[in-house]
């Protein structure tokens, strides 16, 4: 009997260090990260997700931790706690209590090897660059738009010069580090980074090693505020951007932005440029969806400075695809699948552009995360927007439901068309039900992928 209590508790011990493993992994490593996971809703709602069979992406890395966790199961197991112990069924509850802090540290101390690898990485790269004396290099930072704007500026700067730029969604450290070695060669001209951060220090260090001659600040909001500790922290951290910049450099800001304004006006550097939406480039945004406008304008800005022509930044903004797609899903439903990435301020916006549309208007997204302390009153004021908006919304979290209900009710929305449904089908089936042609979809940020596949479905039944 001891000997089939084991193998399960084996077992169900090597399901929890692939939760913790694949959860630790999700969240970068990040202390502030991870503790945000649990911030947003009760602790034993999410440890119960550790039910779910969860699976890290199986890197090196991963795949070391995964041995090293199995094999200090068997040594705890047969030589700690043998099966002839009087309290063996003892140790084992209390093994499986603390396993998420033990698989925790386990994960921590494999990051001590990891940090001394990444520094010398990044050093790496640093020299590298410091070879290349002809390169221009331009640093993005911002709580949102960085990577519309830096698609749109590799866009149009490579009209004229040969660009590279960090792809996709890298914009941490060791990312940037690996495109420098991997990527970076002497025929480039002009070097695009995107820079995040979730605490303050981080962008510093990247600019330490790329040395970005411009800064582009795209705006600031409350996004990862969990993470910073304060909006303050946050102001403070995507200013160290600008902070890096050489004296003849350039600093260009979203006028916009309240808090991009401010950072504006204390900016010493002699070339410093803020542009808004009455700027002479927006007539260039006309062929892009309306909340591309201040990236596309930053981007403009930014290229008109390097001495790209008004003509040439029409052409190549004509050749511009936003990353946000409408298309026709099933019932000839229009989807808006804007679900690349999610902060308040594009909630927002992308809310005002449903506005326009004269068919029914339906929103489906889940709460968004690591907003901290402001997260209550953020998710209201996006539920007063759906509520003033929308027809229809389906929640797909149930962090700050309530937060969003509330709001949508005070802006005179019934109760019963803002729902919380979690399962793919269940929202695909209330949809068919509820829509009729052309009818607009707004899918928001991570929605899951299986809904996103079924709704896209011309012909779904």
């Amino acid at each position: 009997m001891r000997i089939i209590i084991t193998i399960l508790w084996f077992l169900i011990l090597f399901k929890c260090l692939l939760f913790w493993t694949w959860l630790w992994q999700l969240k970068e490593y990040h202390f502030g990260r991870f503790r945000a996971h649990f911030e947003t809703h009760k602790i034993r709602k999410k440890i119960s997700s550790f039910w779910r069979i969860k699976f890290p992406k199986f890197t090196k890395k991963i795949l070391f931790i995964l041995f090293s966790g199995i094999i200090l199961e068997v040594l705890i197991l047969f030589f700690l706690f043998p099966l002839e112990d009087e309290k063996f069924y003892l140790w084992l509850l209390v093994l499986f209590i603390l396993s998420p802090i033990i698989f925790s540290l386990l994960v921590l101390i494999f990051q001590i090897p990891a940090v001394f690898l990444r520094k010398r990485i990044l050093k790496k790269a640093q020299k590298k660059k410091e070879k290349l004396k002809n390169l221009l290099v331009i640093g993005i930072t911002g709580s949102y738009g960085k990577t519309s704007t830096k698609e749109f500026l590799t866009q149009i700067l490579s009209e004229k010069f040969k660009v590279l730029k960090t792809k996709k969604h890298i914009n941490a450290e060791i990312g940037i580090a690996q495109t420098i070695l991997n990527e970076l060669t002497p025929a480039h001209e002009i070097f695009i980074v995107e820079i995040g951060a979730y605490e303050r220090g981080k962008i510093r260090e990247v600019c330490q090693m790329i040395k970005p001659k411009i800064g582009i600040l795209t705006g600031i909001n409350e996004q990862h505020l969990s993470t910073f500790g304060s909006l303050e922290n946050i102001i403070k951290a995507k200013y160290e951007l600008i902070e890096n910049l050489p004296q003849k450099g350039l600093a260009i800001f979203n006028g916009n932005n309240k808090y991009c304004q401010e950072l504006f006006q204390k900016t010493k550097i002699p070339k410093k440029i803020i542009y808004s939406d009455d700027n002479k480039f927006k007539s260039i945004a006309k062929n892009l969806l309306p909340w591309n406008i201040e990236n596309i304008l930053m981007a403009a800005a930014t290229a008109e400075m390097l001495g790209v022509s008004l003509e040439e930044i029409i052409k190549a903004s004509k050749k511009i695809k936003s990353p946000i797609q409408i298309k026709k899903g099933i019932n000839n439903l229009n989807i808006i699948d804007s679900t690349y990435s999610a902060n308040p301020k594009s909630v927002i916006s992308h809310l005002d552009y449903l506005k326009t549309q004269s068919a029914k208007r339906v929103i489906i997204m889940p709460c968004l995360i690591e907003l901290g302390k402001a997260s209550k009153e953020i998710h209201q004021r996006i539920g007063e927007k759906i509520g003033e908006i929308c027809d229809l919304a389906i929640i797909t979290t149930r962090d700050r439901f309530k937060e969003l209900k509330r709001g949508a009710q005070k802006s005179g929305m019934p109760s019963e068309s803002i729902l919380f449904f979690k399962k793919p089908k269940q929202i695909y089936k209330k949809i068919k039900s509820l829509t009729n042609p052309g009818d607009i979809i707004l899918l928001e940020s991570r929605v899951p992928k299986q809904l996103i596949k079924m709704l896209s479905e011309k012909n779904g039944n």
